[in-house]
C-alpha cells in the first residue's frame, strides 16, 4: 500500500469518526482495563483468581478447590476494580471454579476451558505435577473418541454412545477388551469425556503400560433419554428437561444386552465375560451392580465408584448377587469417600457381602461425592483390567 493510500484512508476515518455513535463510559473502560490473568498457578501451586468489575460490590470464587471439595471464598477488590483471591497450595489434580458477583453466578471469562456439569457451566484448570498430569494431553499416542448411534429395540428408539478406542486401533488386526463406564444422575454419554476427562486417562495409562489397551464404552444411562440436551430431534431443552422419549417400560439395566450387541458387532470386541468390564459412579454405580447381577456370566470385573445402593438389600437382589458370585468372577471393586453421602449405605452392602461370602475389594478415600474421586477411581480400577 502506497503512502499516498495511507493518507486517504487515515483522513476518511477522521472524518467518519464523529458520526460513530457515543458508547458508555464502563463500555469504553473496558478496552482501558489492565491486562487480567485467571486463574494463575504460582510456583508454590497455589492458585490465584482474578476478576476485573470496578462496580462489583461483592465478589466470591466458588470451587472444588477448597477443603471437602466445595467451598466459597471473598475476593479482595485492588485496584483498577481487579477482584483477587489466592488459594493455599493445592494437590495435583483438575479443578472446577466460577465467581458470584453480587449473588449472581459468573463465569471467569478470562479462562476459555469450560465445562458442563447438567445445567451448570463451570472453568476449570489443572493443576500439573502429579496426579493432575493424567488428566492432561500428554506427548504420548492418543486413542479415538466417536459418539455414534445404535437400535435399542428394548427402549424402543435408537440411542448415542461415547466409544474410545486405544491408540493403533485402526491399525491393527487384534481384537481388544471393553470397559463400559457410566455415569452419574444427571449426566449423559458426555461426561465420562468431559468432567472425568477419561480419554486422557485412558491414553496415559496405556502409553506407560499401566494399562492394557482398551475399548471404552461411555452410555447414557438415562431410560427416557435418547441423547445428550441438544443432541436429539427435541432440540435445544434445557439439561433437567426430562420429556425425552416418554416413560419407556424397560429400564436402562434390562436394554443393556443393546449396548453390547451393537458393540461386539461393530467393534473387534474380545466377545467373553474374561473380556468385558463395567464401572459407573453414583447412578452409575447403582446400575453397575444391577447390570453385573442380571447379566451374571458377562463381566470379569466389575467396579462400583460411590455407587448408589442399598445398604440392605431385597432377596432378589442377594439372590442375583449369589448367582453372579458361583459363576465367578476376577475383581468385584468398591470406592468411596469417607464424606460420602453414599458412604453409609456402601458399607451396609459390604455387610451384606460379607455375610454371604461374595468377595470384593474396597477403596476407602477422603472426601465426598465429587469428580475428584471419581477420576482417581478410574486411574486405579483401570490398571486391574484384563490380566490376560
Amino acid at each position: 500500500m502506497t503512502m499516498k493510500r495511507i493518507a486517504i484512508i487515515t483522513a476518511v476515518l477522521l472524518f467518519m469518526a464523529p458520526a460513530l455513535p457515543a458508547q458508555p463510559a464502563d463500555f469504553m473502560a473496558n478496552f482501558a482495563a489492565p491486562s487480567v490473568v485467571s486463574p494463575e498457578i504460582n510456583p508454590d501451586n497455589s492458585v490465584t483468581f482474578r476478576y476485573h468489575n470496578p462496580k462489583a460490590v461483592r465478589v466470591q470464587v466458588k470451587g472444588d478447590c477448597f477443603p471437602g471439595g466445595d467451598g466459597i471464598a471473598d475476593m479482595t477488590e485492588t485496584e483498577n476494580g481487579i477482584w483477587e483471591y489466592t488459594t493455599a497450595p493445592l494437590p495435583s489434580e483438575m479443578y472446577r471454579y466460577n465467581f458470584i458477583v453480587d449473588g449472581a453466578e459468573a463465569l471467569d471469562l478470562q479462562n476459555v476451558y469450560i465445562v458442563r456439569d447438567v445445567a451448570d457451566l463451570l472453568n476449570w484448570f489443572v493443576v500439573k505435577g502429579g496426579q493432575g498430569d493424567l488428566y492432561l494431553a500428554g506427548d504420548v499416542p492418543h486413542g479415538s473418541v466417536i459418539r455414534c448411534w445404535y437400535d435399542s429395540p428394548t427402549l424402543g428408539c435408537r440411542r448415542r454412545v461415547t466409544i474410545y478406542t486405544p491408540a493403533g486401533y485402526g491399525e491393527s488386526r487384534d481384537r481388544y477388551p471393553v470397559l463400559y463406564l457410566l455415569h452419574g444422575a444427571g449426566g449423559d454419554e458426555t461426561q465420562w469425556m468431559e468432567l472425568g476427562r477419561a480419554a486422557q486417562i485412558m491414553d496415559n495409562l496405556i502409553a506407560s503400560g499401566k494399562a492394557e489397551p482398551m475399548i471404552v464404552v461411555m452410555t447414557n444411562g438415562n431410560a427416557w433419554q435418547q441423547a445428550a440436551p441438544g443432541e436429539t430431534s427435541a432440540g435445544l431443552v434445557h439439561p433437567n428437561d426430562r420429556s425425552g422419549i416418554g416413560r419407556p417400560e424397560a429400564s436402562f439395566e434390562e436394554s443393556f444386552g443393546d449396548v453390547i450387541k451393537f458393540v461386539d458387532a461393530n467393534y473387534r470386541t474380545i466377545a467373553r465375560k474374561s473380556g468385558r468390564a463395567i464401572a459407573g459412579l453414583s447412578m452409575g454405580g447403582g446400575h453397575t451392580k444391577n447390570i453385573s447381577r442380571m447379566y451374571p456370566d458377562t463381566f470379569d470385573y466389575i467396579g462400583l465408584f460411590s455407587a448408589a445402593l442399598s445398604g440392605n438389600p431385597g432377596e432378589e437382589e442377594i439372590a442375583g448377587l449369589e448367582k453372579q458370585r458361583d459363576n465367578g468372577y476376577k475383581l468385584y471393586w468398591i470406592a468411596c469417600g469417607t464424606e460420602d453421602f453414599l458412604y453409609e449405605a456402601n458399607l451396609g452392602y459390604m455387610k451384606r457381602l460379607d455375610e454371604i461370602g461374595m468377595p470384593y475389594v474396597y477403596r476407602e478415600s477422603g472426601e465426598g461425592h465429587i469428580w475428584k474421586n471419581w477420576r482417581i477411581y478410574l486411574s486405579e480400577f483401570a490398571p486391574e483390567l484384563f490380566k490376560f
